[in-house]
């Protein structure tokens, strides 16, 4: 039985020869000295550690989600400024997450060496630092630049805080603290977009990046201040052909795939409903840069139904999740070819409800089923993820300058068929795999039945 389901200790580098280091051997010395005698145990809720992890981690991915889509929301004011249209414009976004789709497996290795917490901070420190030069990019092709580096920068977070959630938190706790972090991603997500649309109302685009590097910089002062040490962590070497045996390992797990593909789709959807809405607000309704920051208040629904991703996991299993998730986003879709703004903004809430819960249950799913290099699982299924960010919000800028939102609309439809048949495969899947074990069942039963 593999540690993940046992409770005991998770060490995620235990695809690579690796001894723990002295250091590591000093800090869980120092760690049973300040909790007591025993050993170390897992973080669980309830518990001061837990709660101290819990909010360091919600203000890194607040931080990180901040800095990655600020430009999100000011794309029509940089299309403006600029002359360009919304698909050039685009690529403020979609540089960054591309380049966090391409660096967050290198930097999820080196995490495997250098530590989680030690990955994650000077992540931070270097997105937090090109945050503040971003508003001052002399032209779009700079800015662009800036961005990229932005994001390669950021991709050091993500996959470090799922392994290192993964080794730090008891098994069935693991759901609601990744939760918890995505939770955190969507408050990100839209305070960014909130704090950069009223500022430049204020005082244009370039003052609204600026205020979201401010908040950044507060964030990541309190992410280095609460994250509790690290008390599994053992160090890993960093031979490239052990590494490149994990990732072919996890690459040929027909679950892992389809996951991967699953937070691939859903993230397409996302990112061109999320690219575009404000140029159809801007051009349909009128609303000014600050109203269409404030469109984003309706992640809220996104970090409730991320925090709840745990016991909607309990209730109707993974798979079950999924087709709600799947669901409640297809529904949002078609409410949003709507001409009323009250039904596009109940489409929005739909979609960013479905996304999130969608997304906290497929990485949580990665985490569990990655029982060995988990920053390399974490990081593949990243990679993927924002690689349908940057697809969907290029694809989507790109549909909607050719046909409108309609086009928008079925692109991301399309990513949701893709889910729904990935799903339908899993599902499947399963039932093959249990089909030969019920039959021998049977056919012992049968048998014990005749000796009787």
């Amino acid at each position: 039985m593999s540690p993940a389901h046992t409770g005991a200790p998770v060490t995620t580098g235990a695809s690579f020869s690796s001894s723990p280091e002295p250091h590591a051997t000093e800090a869980a010395a120092r760690s049973r000295a300040t909790e007591g005698s025993g050993p170390p145990e897992p973080h669980s809720p309830g518990r001061p550690g837990y709660r101290r992890m819990s909010l360091a981690l919600f203000a890194a991915g607040l931080a990180t989600f901040a800095l990655l889509y600020s430009t999100q929301a000011l794309l029509p004011a940089v299309s403006a400024d600029f002359g360009v249209t919304a698909g050039r414009a685009s690529w403020t976004v979609s540089a960054a997450t591309g380049a966090l789709a391409l660096f967050v497996l290198p930097l999820s290795v080196l995490s495997e060496r250098f530590g989680r917490t030690r990955m994650m901070t000077w992540s931070m420190a270097v997105a937090v630092g090109v945050g503040l030069l971003v508003p001052f990019a002399p032209n779009l092709e700079w800015l662009v630049v800036l961005r990229a580096v932005q994001g390669a920068a950021i991709a050091g977070v993500p996959a470090s805080a799922m392994a290192y959630l993964a080794e730090e938190v008891r098994p069935k706790a693991l759901v609601g603290a990744i939760g918890l972090f995505v939770a955190g991603n969507s408050i990100g997500g839209m305070s960014g977009r909130l704090v950069t649309g009223w500022a430049a109302q204020l005082g244009g685009w370039r003052v609204g990046l600026a205020a979201v590097g401010v908040l950044a910089l507060v964030c990541a002062v309190a992410f280095l201040v609460l994250l509790p040490r690290a008390r599994f962590f053992r160090p890993a070497s960093m031979d490239p052909r052990a590494v490149g045996r994990t990732v072919r390992g996890h690459l040929r797990d027909p679950l892992l795939l389809r996951l991967y593909g699953i937070g691939a789709l859903f993230m397409t959807v996302f990112g061109a409903v999320y690219t575009v809405v404000g140029y159809r607000l801007a051009d349909e309704f009128s609303l000014g840069q600050g109203v269409i920051g404030s469109v984003f208040l309706v992640y809220l629904v996104g970090t409730a139904s991320s925090a709840a991703a745990g016991q909607l996991v309990a209730r109707t299993g993974r798979r079950g999740a999924l087709y709600l998730a799947v669901t409640t986003t297809a529904l949002g879709l078609l409410l949003s070819l709507s001409g009323a703004l009250a039904a596009i903004l109940a489409g929005l809430v739909l979609i960013t409800a479905g996304f999130f819960a969608g997304h906290a249950v497929a990485s949580a799913a990665v985490s569990r089923t990655a029982t060995t290099g988990r920053a390399q699982a974490s990081a593949l299924y990243q990679s993927a993820y924002y690689l349908g960010s940057s697809a969907g919000g290029t694809v989507g800028a790109l549909a909607y300058h050719w046909s409108g939102w309609p086009a928008t609309v079925g692109v991301a439809l399309l990513a949701v068929l893709g889910v729904v048949s990935i799903t339908l495969y899993g599902s499947h899947a399963a039932r093959a795999q249990r089909r030969p074990a019920v039959v021998a069942a049977a056919s012992v039963r049968g048998r014990q039945a005749v000796a009787r």
